[in-house]
């Protein structure tokens, strides 16, 4: 009899302890150093998701590894929903490459919800004959063997972009990775590289002041940015289905409480339709998405096919990290 009364006690002060989540501050890993675009993401939503909480959020950086060191640090934490991570599309992409994970993307974590999306676009030296994505096609045909295209890095956004770009063409070019898209950007404006496929918080300024060509742009639909509204889509202009951009999105421990998960689902959604933060998303180029994406269920099915995605294209390139 006292066991069941000391089980029921348990239980009671479980659920009022849950029942009051939460009642002291958040944490939320990004796993890239500061200042970057992820990490202004989560700034930007840590302010929302703190009015919503009522309780402080606080940014921690833990970079390293393509984005891995950070996210292991928050499949480890304890799973009482202090301890959150906000990463992008390489949540989907590191399984492919890395060989040795410290956590497996599908079994350890929570999926809260998504962010938003930041759509790419392609685009060339200035010097570069081809003024449509119709003559650049032309052009790195009749230029095989000989063409550059730049990224910023193993596992950065334009890698990723750009093997897609070159496995869809099925026209082979020389990868050339730089430490980061500013010096990435500085060769494609000199002209020592070619192309580029890009996020549009790197690409549209340079567009805009004419420095760059443009080419086309890598989401389903045709961007409303002034700027870009003149661009085609890959799909339209024959790469059929093509569809790339990079996403945000936030996760728990595995085992975080239901109860916890859904104030922070429920935070999360309501910090999205935030007129401040929709805006300031804008501002960086990135569309927040409103969709079922933004529910754990269709987040977790969403990662789960851009890593049936990724992987193919990544494990083909043959180009990986240990």
């Amino acid at each position: 009899m006292k066991k069941l009364l000391l089980t029921a006690l348990l239980s009671t002060l479980a659920a009022a302890a849950l029942a009051e989540y939460p009642e002291k501050a958040i944490t939320i890993v990004v796993p890239f150093a500061a200042g970057g675009p992820t990490d202004k993401v989560a700034r930007d939503l840590g302010v929302v998701l703190s009015q919503k909480l009522g309780q402080p959020v606080i940014i921690e950086n833990v970079g390293g590894a393509g984005g891995t060191l950070g996210a292991a640090k928050v499949a480890k934490a304890a799973p009482d929903g202090y301890s959150l991570l906000l990463h992008h599309i390489g949540m989907a992409t590191s399984p492919a490459l890395y060989r040795n994970m410290p956590y497996k993307t599908l079994e350890d974590f929570e999926y809260l919800g998504m962010i938003n999306e930041v759509p790419m676009t392609v685009v060339g030296r200035p010097t570069l004959p081809a003024n449509t994505f119709a003559e650049l096609q032309k052009w790195l045909e009749a230029n095989k063997g000989k063409i550059n295209l730049a990224n910023a890095g193993l596992g950065a956004a334009s890698h990723l972009c750009g093997l897609l770009f070159q496995q869809s063409l099925k026209i082979d070019m020389t990868t050339v990775p730089y430490k980061g898209t500013a010096p990435a950007m500085n060769d494609l404006l000199g002209g020592q590289v070619d192309i580029m496929c890009d996020q549009t918080t790197n690409t549209t300024g340079q567009i805009e002041a004419g420095k760059i060509k443009a080419y086309a742009v890598t989401t389903p639909k045709r961007l409303t940015t002034p700027a870009l509204s003149k661009l085609p889509t890959l799909d339209e202009s024959g790469i059929k289905g093509f569809n790339v951009s990079i996403w945000h999105a936030l996760y728990a421990p595995k085992g975080t409480p239901k109860a916890a998960m859904d104030k922070l689902n429920t935070a999360l959604r309501a910090s999205l339709k935030e007129p401040d933060f929709i805006k300031r998303q804008e501002a960086l180029g990135a569309v927040v998405i409103t969709d079922a994406r933004t529910g754990p269920a269709e987040h977790k099915k969403f990662v789960e096919a851009e890593i049936n995605k990724w992987g193919p294209a990544i494990k083909a390139a043959g180009q990986y990290a240990d």
